[in-house]
């Protein structure tokens, strides 16, 4: 079964690379299913950064609007100096080994955060409280630094967050500090060990790191059981496109896209990338059937 049959987008289907105010979107997992409604997607799927906390909500709206919903998560990883992003959809949220995972990165990046935050109110109006005034969910929201961009815009600073994200919250700026991160490989391991799909987030985007994601760095993924990448975003030039594609063909992986959409938080449209319905359903094919089980995602 290939995987690969076109070489543009899908024109309509699912968005499934989506956040929300349980991590760096302005907006509610009920939010996002309305409009995903109204947009008239197949479907959509919600993936905050290192955290299930939003899928008992993303379900009920799913449930209550009557559009179709993938359940997943955006996992920050590290491979050698690339930082990586690794969307993964349908496991089971009660896995010890991807729960203790989440917990211990999402614990690291709230220290990273205070201390971004500890050397930017040097030279700007801003404090950890003003921070902690842009978390929507409490201690159930994924902390980071659009949350920092939104207390600089609050402060008059900036004008958008992509404006801070521009200049002093870009991780080229001298008060950036990388998140600790597991590699690839383990974030792999913990998915499929927790019955889900992994697919590789925008890896042909070059303004995320100062070198993209090698062949043979993306070899060893798959090696590892990689199933798809994501195609169709934003940015990813067409170069890229065009290299992720062929090693999708040759591999036999999944294609996916997605708008990686926060809201008010990016300019990034939702349903602006999308996802065909036959890889949606190869992903639940795949993935853990967690009808009646979602309960337990209070817990990552």
């Amino acid at each position: 079964m290939s995987h690969v049959s076109y070489a543009e987008p899908p024109a309509q289907g699912w968005d499934i690379h989506c956040h929300t105010v349980f991590s760096d979107g302005t907006e509610t997992p009920r939010t996002l299913v309305e409009q995903a409604r109204k947009l008239g997607l197949h479907g959509v799927a919600i993936a905050d950064h290192d955290t299930a906390a939003g899928w008992d909500e993303a379900t009920e709206a799913s449930e209550e609007i009557g559009l179709p919903l993938l359940l997943g998560t955006e996992i920050t990883a590290v491979d050698e100096d690339v930082s990586v992003h690794m969307l993964a959809f349908q496991y089971d949220p009660s896995n010890e080994h991807i729960s203790s995972m989440f917990a211990n990165t999402r614990a690291a990046r709230l220290r990273r955060t205070k201390r971004m935050v500890e050397r930017l109110s040097q030279d700007f109006p801003i404090t950890w409280d003003d921070v902690l005034a842009q978390v929507k969910e409490g201690e159930r929201t994924t902390i980071g630094r659009p949350h920092i961009a939104d207390a600089l815009v609050a402060a008059g600073v900036y004008e958008t967050r992509s404006d801070a994200f521009a200049d002093a919250v870009s991780a080229k700026s001298k008060y950036y500090i990388p998140t600790p991160s597991p590699s690839t490989h383990e974030v792999i391991a913990a998915v499929k060990g927790a019955g889900g799909v992994v697919v590789a987030a925008h890896a042909g985007d070059p303004q995320r790191n100062r070198r993209l994601l090698s062949d043979e760095q993306l070899d060893a993924m798959i090696a590892d059981g990689l199933d798809g990448l994501e195609v169709w975003h934003r940015g990813n030039p067409p170069e890229q496109r065009e290299r992720l594609l062929t090693i999708a063909a040759r591999h036999d992986l999944l294609v996916t896209g997605g708008s990686d959409w926060h809201g008010k938080g990016k300019p990034n449209g939702l349903g602006e990338n999308l996802t065909d319905d036959d890889t949606v359903r190869e992903i639940l094919c795949r993935g853990v059937d967690l009808i009646g089980r979602v309960g337990s995602s209070h817990a990552a």
